[in-house]
């Protein structure tokens, strides 16, 4: 079975592709998709849309998994993310992905073993999880392998 894994965000994407048979999950693709802050917002929305859409029928995942995002302080960052997960609700649910969300407290727990585990912490567990051949450059494309081995973690079927 693959999972894809998103760390939602219409700046940076984190998206990570992973498959899970007996034993182990591989990673079979991730990276994080970055859209151009010249363009107009609903440019950089649809370039996300399509991106994704493009991953799925290119890897046929069964599942989508991603981050729920919380912000506290910026409204309109909030707003903004909350399209882009949007966007990807629809294209999981038209592409019939079975679709699952998860916390920053869940990924934490189930990745780093305790829901306050730092960025540092989670990235380095991460390679204990799972062989990574490529350098990640970004915190977006870790925190998208994560939500994709916290879905494989939480659903063993």
């Amino acid at each position: 079975m693959k999972i894809i894994g998103i760390d939602p965000g219409y700046e940076r994407l984190g998206i990570a592709i992973i498959e899970k048979g007996t034993g182990e999950e591989t990673l079979v693709y991730s990276e994080c998709f970055q859209t151009d802050a010249a363009l107009p917002y609903h440019e950089r929305l649809y370039k996300v849309g399509a991106r994704i859409e493009e991953l799925i029928l290119e890897y046929s995942p069964e599942q989508l998994a991603l981050e729920n995002v919380f912000f506290n302080t910026n409204q309109k960052t909030a707003m903004d993310v909350a399209a882009v997960r949007g966007v990807l609700l629809y294209i999981g649910k038209s592409l019939k992905l079975e679709t699952f969300e998860y916390t920053p407290p869940q990924i934490k727990s189930a990745i780093g073993g305790s829901g306050r585990a730092d960025k540092k912490a989670i990235a380095s567990m991460i390679h204990n999880l799972i062989d990574i051949e490529q350098k990640i450059r970004l915190d977006d494309e870790y925190d998208a392998i994560a939500v994709a081995l916290t879905h494989s973690a939480i659903h063993k079927k």
